[in-house]
């Protein structure tokens, strides 16, 4: 599960798991501002730079494994030490130049100064620190099989979500500086595809041109918040969302002329209201401005109509093949049921309704229920249904109507599986079950509660965004008897 507005991911339901969790306090007497040299020996689950400073460690920004730096401290904590590179003293032979100017200021980017070969061996890498780390039963001989990349591992993204401000008089529209509320202008952005980059450049010019009132957070004032660009890659089609402080929207007929004049990719243009100052990007009213409600995206044969918040991975070429993976680890026989936990839009319960006896999907947003019904009919698929709720809820109530499922494949958000769903699946053990896992640290975790009942047959990675530390992973399972 993907997605949020820093690039990363939208969280819902689940455990909560801190990442940074070193050992033992550490009594030190560095200060902030302090500078040593570091040689630097593995990079850490955000992409950061790791060594060991007096034996305490120390996370480096932007710093790769085998370099030497000198260190200058930027935050120091009980158990662990942030710093920034000050020199670079022996770099990296992995090290190449980003495309991206701000590849260091905002999130999305932070391994672009990392050759990709490199970055894949690191996304491997991930997977088996994590094993290390929480030690799952067996997880010493677990098949982690090598990283599944992209040969262009750039233009990838589907959808652009930018917060818009002003910025020294201009309409700026880009991402926030990591942990700040500055926005970083991105006129360019070399992970996106290049449509949804157009797309959001021109409508940036034309809202200054047309004096529309740009939000300002620190007084809560002023009409547009964010603006979203979503392309459906199969299509060709783009959707702008624009979301505003409030339903008012100067100029807009202004605007929607000139979309319609010079940008006919787009066929949907919808407008969200969020009042709230919240960090929530999305309000709860979307409306229609002008075109369709939805686009058409296509995978794999199947049509699927997005709305402005349906769920979608945001990197179509990748999809194609971890929805491969799937179909491949779950090997289905024709006679058998299958449960789409954490579904979407059922984009992968839909993906396996041709080889499936039945298939039945839940997630908890009603939207995306609804769009997964709609799919389903779309495409002529009638042996596959979704209700809305939390699969810890509804797995168990289906069996105890009598529904006994044959497989499972669950894709869970970052937070990983929630226990109450871990204990149904361990009590009524489907024969097959496929974990699609976007977050190494809590797939491991859940990993020590599911091989009680399950043995790992293997992990495989994928990457589904190149410049990232984000790492996805395929893991088959097989019944214990």
């Amino acid at each position: 599960m993907t997605q949020s507005n820093h690039y990363p991911n939208q969280q819902r339901g689940g455990r909560y798991r801190t990442q940074r969790q070193p050992a033992e306090k550490v009594q030190t007497d560095v200060t902030l501002g302090q500078r040593f040299p570091l040689t630097i020996k593995r990079l850490g689950i955000n992409g950061e730079g790791i060594g060991y400073y007096k034996h305490v460690i120390t996370f480096v920004k932007g710093a790769l494994p085998e370099e030497v730096v000198v260190a200058e401290v930027t935050a120091v904590h009980p158990r662990y030490l942030e710093a920034k590179i000050r020199t670079l003293r022996k770099p990296s032979p992995d090290r190449v130049d980003p495309r991206d100017a701000y590849a260091g200021e905002v999130g999305g980017f932070e391994l672009e100064h990392l050759d990709y070969p490199a970055q894949l061996k690191f996304k491997q890498d991930l997977i088996r620190q994590a094993l290390e780390k929480y030690r799952p039963t067996g997880y010493q001989h677990y098949d982690v099989r090598p990283t599944i990349g992209m040969t262009d591992p750039y233009e990838y993204r589907n959808k652009a979500q930018f917060q818009v401000r002003v910025i020294d008089g201009h309409v700026a529209a880009g991402l926030y500086k990591e942990s700040s509320h500055d926005l970083v202008d991105l006129p360019t952005c070399s992970v996106q595809m290049p449509v949804t980059m157009t797309v959001m450049r021109q409508v940036v010019q034309w809202l200054e041109e047309l004096n529309v009132p740009i939000y300002d957070e620190e007084h809560n004032s002023g009409i547009v918040k964010t603006v979203v660009v979503r392309a459906a890659a199969a299509t060709g089609e783009v959707q702008l969302v624009f979301i505003t402080h409030t339903p008012k929207f100067p100029k807009k007929h202004q605007l929607l002329m000139k979309i319609a004049e010079k940008l006919p990719m787009v066929v949907s243009v919808m407008q969200n209201v969020n009042v709230d100052k919240t960090s929530l990007i999305w309000g709860d009213q979307t409306t229609l401005l002008a075109g369709k409600p939805t686009i058409t995206e296509e995978l794999d044969g199947l049509a699927f109509d997005l709305s402005a918040r349906a769920f979608f991975q945001l990197n179509p070429e990748q999809t194609k093949k971890l929805y491969r993976l799937a179909r491949e680890a779950l090997d289905l026989a024709p006679n058998e049921t299958l449960v789409d936990a954490y579904s979407g839009v059922g984009t992968i319960g839909l993906s396996l309704a041709d080889v499936a006896k039945e298939v039945r999907g839940m997630d908890t947003i009603p939207a995306a229920v609804m769009d997964a019904n709609e799919n389903a009919k779309r495409n002529g698929i009638t042996n596959a249904k979704y209700e809305v709720g939390e699969a810890e809820t509804l797995l168990p109530q289906w069996l105890a109507a009598g529904f006994d499922p044959d497989a499972m494949i669950v894709d869970p958000p970052r937070t990983g599986l929630d226990d109450v769903l871990i204990n149904a699946i361990l009590q009524n053990a489907p024969e097959k079950l496929v974990y699609i896992s976007c977050n190494p640290s809590t797939l491991a975790q859940d990993l020590r509660e599911l091989t009680r009942g399950y043995q790992v047959d293997y992990i495989q990675s994928i990457d589904m965004f190149p410049q990232t530390a984000r790492c996805e992973a395929v893991v088959r399972f097989t019944k214990r008897h």
